[in-house]
């Protein structure tokens, strides 16, 4: 079923107004009145709709039932990444919105072998992927891509969720499914991954000092795109949001 994201007070007495970019998908997905479509109000909510009318500027749709968004997990997790190189952005944000991020981040660290050139020029991109996998996995939010700047700023953010995972390759660590194990009653986590070239020894120190598990996920070395994925798949499993 077709779904679109709107915002809340567009949908007024029973009626949703659909304008714009959405308006135009409408148009190209040649929807006639009478059939079905969902429309989210980005917090949560689903509105199922009927299609009464569509023209080039806009579409009417009468709402039928208002439901909560199915898909949306009982954790917020946010995905902290290194900064990788070229479009492994991309898919980072695709794939984490798909498995249930809330949030997704990127920060600068010592190995980080892109190197942040304005990188908010590239935030309204990044935030289109964000709703276009939104869209195609039925979430019910749009989950925010920020840039969040420096190492320590991560580190900050991490450390305020309830839970704090820190993925690294080496040395002292905990496994994941232990802490995940003991963890299972959590409302917020922070997942920290590294760029290509992992973090520094003093970067992973720095995390255990401000309280962050280092934690490993088994013996294969997985690349900077595929951990953010992996970890926020087993957290939620863990956390009773896939069966």
């Amino acid at each position: 079923m077709p779904r679109f994201f709107m915002a809340g007070t567009n949908i007024m007495g029973g009626m949703a107004v659909i304008r714009g970019r959405d308006a135009e998908h409408v148009r190209v997905l040649r929807l006639r009145p009478g059939e079905d479509m969902i429309i989210c109000d980005g917090k949560g909510t689903d509105y199922k709709c009927r299609l009464v009318k569509a023209d080039k500027e806009q579409a009417e749709a009468e709402v039928i039932e208002v439901v909560p968004c199915p898909a949306e997990p009982t954790v917020k997790v946010t995905v902290l990444c290194g900064l990788p190189k070229g479009d492994k952005t991309d898919y980072i944000i695709q794939k984490s919105v798909e498995a249930g991020a809330s949030e997704i981040g990127f920060f600068a660290s010592s190995r980080c072998i892109a190197r942040p050139d304005a990188p908010e020029k590239k935030l309204e991109r990044w935030q289109r992927i964000a709703e276009e996998a939104a869209k195609q996995s039925g979430r019910g939010i749009i989950p925010q891509v920020s840039w969040v700047g420096d190492f320590a700023a991560m580190l900050d953010v991490a450390n305020k969720k309830d839970l704090g995972l820190f993925m690294y390759e080496t040395g002292e660590r905990e496994p994941l499914s232990e802490v995940l194990d003991k963890n299972r009653d959590i409302k917020t986590a922070a997942i920290v991954t590294g760029p290509e070239g992992g973090f520094q020894p003093f970067e992973a120190e720095l995390a255990k000092i401000v309280g962050l598990h280092i934690c490993s996920m088994g013996e294969r070395i997985l690349r900077c795109e595929t951990a953010p994925v992996v970890a926020l798949t087993a957290v939620m499993y863990a956390t009773g949001n896939l069966s």
